[in-house]
This record gives structure tokens, C-alpha cells and sequence, in this order.
């Protein structure tokens, strides 16, 4: 171990002065506001100083360079001292903090990455440590840098199961370069938390997860120092800093008191800051200067489009599931780009992201059966652009991990996920497994692209084209074998359907995507063998943008019905999708089709049958309506 230098007495002073001076920008800023969490601030005021001036290795002209270490504020509510810590080191003005939360500024009431040096949005509690879990797996497995990551969670949040399911996976994979700091302040929002300050508790249960704990007075500038020195001198584990905070530490009349939560100190604020002006030694600018990257730095990564490394190669009529075409097309462009990784939740077998595993190892993060961190990891993961990611599970799970998939939203991040078994064309195991919210869930979320490939041409198209395009992206694969429609060279993009059956007479427009696209065009075959009637067909490819071009003026090339036939539920999904873009064209009515009940065990075509999307049922309504 190397051994520690206590630091001057002159250094430890001046972080001592830093803290309070973070103290008296955040009474400021928040008081400026009329809003905010100056007594959460306070209790990590020496955490904040002693990381920004003793510990972190930053670059003020490149915040986000990919060699420096990085800080996770889980507990966003006490962003006010983050951007104290920002400005007092120098890269803006401390007098824009008292721009805190107005709506023309970036300092927002939580952290988001408006800000040029925040990595992701925080305030959604326990979800920081799962970021910082793929930022360390990052950089101690790919990049191979000396970069530490540092994630702040407040005590309060600690109660949240992802905080746990981060330490888990942290320990796991030996990310000894994570330091991850508790403040146990002692209060919650509206009454004391969980174990207030049963320091050894916490102690305890980091120890139980495979960290290496250590119990620090979390107003001790000494004590500190020597922890993150330890911290950064622990290999094979991780390090958990647990360190006892008052919240509001050093508010005469304030310290330590339940009310006073996201409040403003008001007409209280001029004495505390008089008060804290007394503690600080030296008034002037600080001397402090905080530590210079060291090597091994993070590799410069080319930018460059993302390609399959060989095209799709399947024949006519051949029946392969999207969901093999996945793992197949995820294979292929981490062969063509190093940096493109899949995580999955313990369903690599079923998503056949094992391909990646079997092709790549080193490129493949098993995150066991804990989505919400599984998908925190993949934000973490894509930070700073060091990775391409793709995360798998069954579809339906990404339900429970659908906050995180928010706040990686807010976070501007550049996550795949892919989502396998959906409907009920599952089968037998019931709808505790079928996606059927999924695609509402999805395009609820702001600049979210959904894909919904339909053959294997089409879904290997569209890892392609996901792995090129910003923002969250969702690829919906189904379990069944489905027949090849498409050509190996057919061209898709973004926004584009395709009409895979029409005449000079269509008198309906059936759009289905998925199996239900095959309903689709065999309900067609025998609308027009049965009963002369001829309907168009198109696969939309993408259900969120639309190729609201292409259904508008097929729809009115077919009387202006359209009829759309989903393994979803009606509530946002496809045939809602549809709707919303034809809503302002009087001309044009839309019928839906989509599972209306709760649906139950079986095979697959008795399913799609009973709850109203096969061939058979669309023929009816079709027959009926027309």
C-alpha cells in the first residue's frame, strides 16, 4: 500500500474554508431561488471541497475528457454545492449560481447534462451508483485507464434496492477504481431515515456486499483525506466511504433539525453566513489546485459510422426469429466497431446476445436478473461516448427498470435496448412474460426511435441503423420463426415503411408490424381469393417517427381505412401510433385491432386467435367493415 502523507495544516485549513465557502454559495444560490436544499448541500460540504480540491483529476476546458475522473451527485437534490464546487474551482463565475433554477439558466433544480460538466442527470434517487458501476466497468475493462469514478448517494436513498443491486454488481467485477460515499445525515425528507445514523449498519452491509468500508466523521477534513487516499490505494474491491453528516452541519438553530428539507434559509440565511464567515481562516482566494491526470490515459476512439460486417444473408421464405437476427447483427457490427458491447439481464440464451459473448467475451457484461441496474450500468456504459450499448432482456422487463430508462432520457444518452417475447405470440409462458406495454412505454419517452422489425433483413438493419442514431433506441423482436420478406440488400432507414402488397383497387390498409405482419398479409390473401376484396399492407418498420407520408397517402389510395392489427395492448401502441398521425385527416378512419384482455397460457395461434389479432379476425372485421 502506499503510504499516506498527512496533508499541511495549511491544506487542511483551506479545505475547511472551501466547505463553508460551498456552504454560504449554496444559502446563496438557493436563497436567490427561493428554492432548494441548502441543508443537503451542507452535509456534504467537505466531501465536495476535499474532491474537487484534494482528490479528482479534472480539466476545466474539457470537463467530459475521457481521461479524468468522473463524479456521480446520486442525491441531486444538493446540486447547489455541485455547482459551487464547479464555480469556486473556477470554470464559471460564482455569481452566476444565484441563477440557480431559473428558466432561462442550465443550473437546474437537479443536475442534467445541459450543464457541460455533468455526465447525466440525477434526482430520481438510487440510481447513480448504477451509472458509476458502468462508468468503472469501462474504465478498468475497456479503456484500461487510471481514471476513478466517484458517486455520492445520500442515506436516504440508500433504502432503494438499485443502490444494492449496483454494490452487487461493483463487487462482482472487482471495480476497485469506484468509490462510493454514503452521507448519512440521519434525516429523510419528512421524518428521520431508515437507520439514522447506525453508522455500523452501513458498515456492515457494504462490508456483506464485497466492499472495502471505512467509517469517517464526514465534517473531519483529516479523516477524509486519509479515506479517499485509502480508497484509492484498494485493489480487488471496491470502496465504500461511510461517513456520519448533520444535515444543515454548522446552520446555528438548523443543524440536524427534520423540518427544515428543501427549504431555503429565508430571513435565517444573513446570520448563518455570518456565522460561517467566523469559521473560515482565510477569506481570499484559494491556492488549492487539484491533481493532474495520470497515465494510463483513456485511448482516443475514432469516430466512424457503425456497419454489419457482412450483410444479411438469408433466403426467401426462410424462417428465422428477429430475435436470433439480433444476436447475429450484434455480433457482426462489434466486429466491425471495438467498442460496441451487449449487456443482458440472465436471458443471453433467449435474446441471443449470448452471440456477442461466444464472438466477443471481453465485449459482453452479464448483469444478472437486476434491470434496474442492468440498464443504469448501460447509461454509465455510454458516458462520454466510450461505448456503443446494447441491453437485452425480455421485453416485458424493462417495465420495472422504466425510470431509469427516463432519466437516461433527461441524461442525453445513446442506450439500445432490445426487447424479446413480446405478445402473446409467445405462447405457453403466459403473460407474466409478454411485452404488451412495452411500445407505449417507449414512445412516451422524449427522442426515443422504436423499431419493430419484422424479418431477420429488417431486424439486422435495424441493430445497424440503431447503433448510428442518438438518443434511447428500442428494438422489439418476437420469439416466433417468421418468414424472410425482404431482399439481403433492401435498404431501410428511420422513418420509412414499406408496402409489401397493393393493387389499383385496395379498398382497406391493413398495417401490422411483427407476426401480426404476416396476419396481415395472409388476411389479405384471403380477402381478395374469398371475397374479391383487395387490401394494401405495409410494415411500418419503425413505429416511432412513423412514415406518416406513406400511411397518409395509401390510406387515401384505399378509400381512407385503415385497419391496424398489433400483439400489444390498444393503450399506445401501434394502432395509436397510427392514429395520432392521421388525426387532423377527416377523410381517413382507423380500426383497431390489439389484445383487449388479459391474455393466458396456450400456444401461440390459439392465442393470437382468442384475443382478436390473427388472419382470421382481421378477414372479419375487414369483411364487416368494408
Amino acid at each position: 500500500m502506499t503510504k499516506y502523507h498527512k496533508p499541511e495544516a495549511k491544506v487542511i485549513q483551506e479545505l475547511r474554508d472551501l466547505a463553508h465557502k460551498l456552504r454560504i454559495d449554496s444559502i446563496n444560490a438557493t436563497n436567490a431561488s427561493n428554492s432548494g436544499h441548502p441543508t443537503s448541500c451542507a452535509s456534504i460540504a467537505e466531501i465536495m471541497s476535499i474532491l474537487f480540491f484534494h482528490v479528482m483529476r479534472y480539466d476545466l476546458k474539457n470537463p467530459r475528457d475521457p481521461s479524468h475522473d468522473r463524479l456521480i451527485l446520486s442525491k441531486g437534490h444538493a446540486a447547489p454545492v455541485l455547482y459551487a464546487a464547479w464555480a469556486e474551482a473556477g470554470l464559471f463565475p460564482v455569481s452566476d449560481l444565484l441563477n440557480l433554477r431559473k428558466v432561462d439558466s442550465d443550473l437546474e433544480g437537479h443536475p442534467t447534462p445541459r450543464l457541460n460538466f455533468i455526465d447525466v442527470g440525477t434526482g430520481s434517487l438510487g440510481q447513480g451508483l448504477s451509472i458509476a458501476c458502468g462508468m468503472s466497468y469501462v474504465g478498468k475493462y475497456y479503456d484500461k485507464a487510471s481514471y476513478r469514478t466517484y458517486c455520492i448517494i445520500g442515506d436516504g436513498e440508500s433504502a432503494e434496492g438499485s443502490i444494492w443491486e449496483a454494490m452487487n454488481f461493483a463487487s462482482y467485477y472487482n471495480l476497485d477504481n469506484l468509490c462510493a460515499i454514503f452521507d448519512v445525515n440521519r434525516l429523510g425528507q419528512s421524518e428521520p431515515a431508515l437507520l439514522q445514523h447506525r453508522i455500523d449498519v452501513y458498515r456492515k452491509r457494504a462490508e456483506s456486499f464485497g466492499f472495502h468500508a471505512i467509517v469517517v466523521d464526514g465534517h473531519d477534513v483529516e479523516e477524509l483525506c486519509k479515506a479517499f487516499h485509502e480508497a484509492s490505494v484498494t485493489k480487488g474491491k471496491p470502496t465504500a466511504i461511510v461517513a456520519k453528516t448533520f444535515k444543515g452541519k454548522y446552520f446555528p438553530d438548523i443543524e440536524d433539525l427534520v423540518e427544515w428539507h428543501g427549504k431555503p434559509l429565508g430571513a435565517q440565511a444573513e446570520s448563518v453566513i455570518q456565522h460561517l464567515k467566523t469559521m473560515i481562516r482565510n477569506p481570499n482566494k484559494t491556492i488549492l489546485q487539484h491533481p493532474a491526470p495520470e497515465a494510463p490515459l483513456a485511448p482516443v476512439l475514432p469516430q466512424k459510422r457503425v456497419k454489419l460486417s457482412t450483410p444479411p444473408a438469408y433466403k426467401k421464405g426462410e424462417k428465422v426469429a428477429t430475435r436470433l437476427a439480433y444476436g447475429t447483427a450484434l455480433a457482426k457490427i462489434a466486429t466491425d466497431n471495438d467498442r460496441v458491447i451487449g449487456l443482458d439481464g440472465d436471458t443471453k440464451n433467449s435474446t441471443f446476445s449470448d452471440k456477442i459473448k461466444k464472438s466477443f467475451p471481453d465485449r459482453y457484461i452479464e448483469c444478472f436478473i437486476a434491470e434496474q441496474n442492468l440498464v443504469g450500468v448501460a447509461i454509465g456504459a455510454a458516458c462520454r461516448d466510450r461505448t456503443i450499448p446494447f441491453v437485452s432482456t425480455f421485453a416485458t422487463f424493462f417495465t420495472r427498470a422504466f425510470d431509469q430508462i427516463r432519466m437516461g432520457a433527461i441524461s442525453q444518452t445513446n442506450v439500445n435496448f432490445v426487447g424479446s417475447h413480446c405478445g402473446v405470440s409467445i405462447g405457453e409462458d403466459g403473460p407474466s412474460q409478454m411485452a404488451l406495454e412495452d411500445i407505449a412505454m417507449f414512445r412516451a419517452v422524449p427522442g426515443s426511435t422504436i423499431f419493430y422489425p419484422s424479418d431477420a433483413v429488417s431486424a439486422e438493419r435495424a441493430v445497424e441503423i440503431a447503433a448510428n442514431t442518438k438518443g434511447i433506441c428500442f428494438i422489439r423482436t418476437s420469439r416466433p420463426n417468421t418468414a424472410i420478406l425482404y431482399d439481403n440488400d433492401e435498404p431501410f432507414a428511420v422513418g420509412q415503411g414499406k408496402v409489401l402488397r397493393s393493387s389499383n383497387n385496395d379498398k382497406l390498409l391493413i398495417i401490422g408490424a411483427g407476426v401480426t405482419l404476416y396476419e396481415a398479409l395472409d388476411a389479405a390473401a384471403e380477402l381478395q381469393s374469398k371475397y374479391n376484396i383487395n387490401a394494401r399492407v405495409i410494415d411500418p418498420f419503425t413505429v416511432k417517427p412513423l412514415d406518416s407520408e406513406l400511411i397518409i397517402s395509401n390510406a387515401g389510395q384505399c378509400g381512407g381505412k385503415i385497419l391496424t392489427v398489433e400483439d400489444h395492448y390498444p393503450e399506445g401502441g401501434l394502432g395509436e401510433a397510427v392514429m395520432s398521425v392521421v388525426a387532423e385527416h377527416s377523410n381517413i378512419t382507423v380500426k383497431k385491432l390489439a389484445v383487449n384482455a388479459m391474455p393466458r397460457s396456450g400456444p401461440p395461434n390459439v392465442l393470437l386467435d382468442m384475443f382478436g389479432i390473427s388472419a382470421k379476425n382481421i378477414v372479419k372485421n375487414a369483411v364487416n367493415w368494408v
